[in-house]
């Protein structure tokens, strides 16, 4: 075999690895721009060599966020991606190219790149239809009950003069502030943090509830129209009609009129963009001339009337220094780079996630390297390379830790996880004082005048050593305590009395069950409403509650598995706290006993609503159709898994109006966001 085909076969096993990290992993292992390079090399050695062609090149195909877990929908025009430009000189490229097209001097439309995840909204009449990912370019999955969560996108039009049918495209994304919160939330859970906020819109998209969806603080930006005819004359244009319609678009557009103001433009916001609110890593610069943008078409995978140029991520070159441990509450580790201060995107960075064992073997890091540093998603700092050149002579090999660096204990590392865990959760103590502190947070128990610090001195006291010792507290353990005095000790006293009367479902957050957070927490309460019960729940039962997949029926089975838990659970009994909900006053015995799944959208309920519904008569949500379901409430754009279960097992399929008649209502009146129901009597 020769040279040439070993490295064509090399580069496609590469990008083959990158696509798989990125589109199935939603885990990317490569910048951008080295990505790109990559492909470039592999179609230009595959262009000069056509005797080495292979369909399954990943020159020959474009990545795709297909999942099995969405009804698949086929785009009418297609969703392709865009060149991406590095320089000026590639940007002048570009537009002498059109010029020379269209002999002319054209406008231009520049506008930011937002960094999410790419969407297309379909509208019928003025009334939104629904919204597909963008797949494989020709098809992509129907995520139209998520995005109905994101209040940005409207679902009827404002104004007039919109096309009977149109694709309005656009990016969804995270804003930095929501993607924060939820990465706290999932470290508080023991899950992975994404790794930037174009991640966790992907993955946030994908969830198959969309309350989820709802709760995560998605947005998005409109930019495009697609339909059989140009609404105005100039793409300007066409999105001043969208902002009439009520669509969001950027504020951040510019039409430009030569290359210099283009690349003023692109200049501007490479800096400025550190100030918003949310992820941009780029300008996109379209001809705005929607007619020309016609004539001049596109090939295969992109327009040849618009480019993308990329920004340069901000790095910055420093001496790594050391690298720490830390233990998290449920005893992940985390490994952490001490740094020589370096200024980097207006801040300060002295010390970096190096997230896993994995990580750190990848790039071959070592103490004292010079290593070059950028902020992820514009936020996280992060250590992207290791200048080889500038390594110390006597450099040796980070050797990863094998045991706790608080307790010794052996670390282990479950085959699906990339993180190492000390698995001594009730005798290590940045675990034992982590489960305290995520028991008395605001959300859980809210127990104020307990903080991190007081929380590590009860601990160092000899006071604290699980949670249920918080309710054993007296008033002469804390006053002598250095920072309290008798006024605080006595409004930790209090708060912790008040914490009794805390729902059951915040109670099961509290616990700090693995993987189980505040709105899994909800749901469990809801379909399992005492701890006994959930106790002696089966595998099978726990997997019937919304939300809750093999991985959190595990988890919960493993921690009541633990008489130490146990024993801990007896004694919060004990104390007072509630550990079972409260009775909900029942409109009827109707449903008694009945398992009923939702899916679709309704004319005349939303899916909470119904839900409610189902509960005030009695009967009991399921979140997928098993041979427990009795009924599978079906509406419009019906999950066909869900359709094809049902109907294999038999399962009696209702539609919104059956199941009014079922329950005997007779109208639904919304009144504050509640339901106010009246009863028809049937005899």
């Amino acid at each position: 075999m020769n040279d040439v085909k070993l490295q064509i076969d090399h580069l496609r096993r590469v990008l083959d690895r990158l696509n798989y990290n990125y589109y199935v992993l939603n885990a990317p292992s490569a910048e951008d721009r080295e990505y790109d390079r990559l492909m470039a090399e592999l179609s230009e050695l595959e262009a000069q060599h056509p005797e080495y062609d292979d369909p399954n090149s990943p020159t020959r195909r474009v990545g795709s966020d297909l999942t099995r877990e969405f009804e698949q929908v086929r785009h009418r025009y297609p969703m392709l991606s865009l060149a991406n430009t590095y320089s000026e000189e590639e940007v002048r490229e570009f537009v002498g190219r059109i010029e020379r097209e269209t002999s002319r001097q054209e406008n231009y439309c520049c506008e930011l790149k937002f960094d999410g995840t790419a969407i297309s909204l379909t509208y019928e009449n003025g009334r939104f239809v629904r919204a597909v990912t963008r797949g494989d370019g020709a098809v992509g999955d129907d995520v139209s009950a998520n995005v109905r969560t994101i209040r940005s996108i409207p679902m009827t039009l404002m104004g007039e003069g919109w096309p009977e049918y149109m694709e309005i495209r656009g990016e969804i994304y995270m804003p930095h502030e929501s993607f924060e919160r939820l990465n706290a939330e999932r470290a508080d859970i023991g899950e992975e943090p994404f790794a930037n906020p174009r991640n966790a819109a992907a993955g946030t998209l994908k969830q198959q509830n969309s309350a989820v969806v709802a709760q995560r603080g998605l947005d998005a930006v409109l930019y495009a129209l697609q339909a059989d005819a140009p609404v105005a004359p100039s793409h300007y244009e066409t999105l001043q009609k969208l902002k009439e319609w009520g669509f969001k678009t950027s504020s951040a557009v510019r039409l430009c009129h030569s290359v210099e103001e283009i690349m003023e433009y692109i200049h501007y916001w490479d800096t400025e963009r550190h100030k918003l609110p949310y992820e941009t890593d780029g300008a996109v610069i379209k001809l705005d001339d929607t007619r020309l943008q016609r004539d001049l078409g596109a090939t295969a995978k992109a327009p040849r009337w618009a480019v993308a140029y990329k920004f340069k991520a901000e790095q910055a070159a420093t001496r790594l220094v050391s690298i720490d441990f830390q233990v998290g509450r449920t005893g992940a580790i985390t490994p952490v780079a001490n740094l020589t201060p370096v200024r980097l995107a207006g801040t300060t960075v002295k010390r970096a996630s190096l997230h896993n064992a994995e990580q750190i073997e990848l790039l071959d890091i070592r103490v004292g390297d010079m290593v070059l540093v950028e902020k992820g998603g514009e936020i996280i700092p992060k250590i992207v390379g290791v200048d080889r050149e500038q390594r110390p002579a006597d450099s040796v090999p980070f050797p990863y830790i094998t045991h706790c660096p608080e307790c010794g204990t052996e670390l282990v590392r479950a085959e699906d996880e990339a993180k190492h865990y000390c698995p001594n959760a009730t005798g290590c103590p940045p675990q034992i004082v982590g489960r305290i502190v995520h028991y008395i947070s605001r959300k859980a128990m809210n127990i104020e005048g307990l903080g991190d610090e007081t929380v590590q001195l009860l601990y160092n006291h000899g006071l604290l050593h699980d949670v249920a010792d918080l309710y054993d507290l007296r008033l002469e353990d804390l006053v002598p305590l250095d920072r309290l005095g008798q006024k605080s000790a006595e409004n930790i006293l209090n708060s912790v009395s008040k914490s009794r009367g805390v729902p059951y479902s915040r109670v099961l957050f509290a616990i700090g069950i693995r993987y189980v957070g505040e709105t899994t927490a909800k749901k469990l309460a809801a379909a399992i409403p005492s701890i006994d019960a959930l106790m002696a729940a089966s595998r099978e039962a726990l997997l019937e509650v919304e939300e809750v997949g093999g991985k959190i029926a595990d988890s919960i089975i493993d921690y009541f598995a633990d008489p130490r838990n146990v024993e801990i659970i007896e004694r919060l009994r004990r104390a007072g706290v509630q550990l079972q909900a409260a009775q909900t006053e029942k409109l009827s015995a109707t449903l008694a006993g009945k398992k009923i799944v939702i899916s679709g959208t309704f004319d005349h309920h939303s899916r909470p609503e119904l839900k409610e519904l189902i509960e005030l008569h009695s009967g009991t949500n399921q979140s997928s159709v098993s041979k427990t379901t009795d009924y599978l409430l079906a509406g419009a754009g019906i999950g066909p898994k869900k359709l094809e279960t049902a109907t294999k097992l038999g399962v009696r399929i209702i539609s919104e109006e059956e199941f009014m008649e079922m329950i005997g209502e007779k109208s639904v009146e919304k009144t504050d966001g509640m339901l106010e129901i009246k009863q028809q009597t049937l005899f």
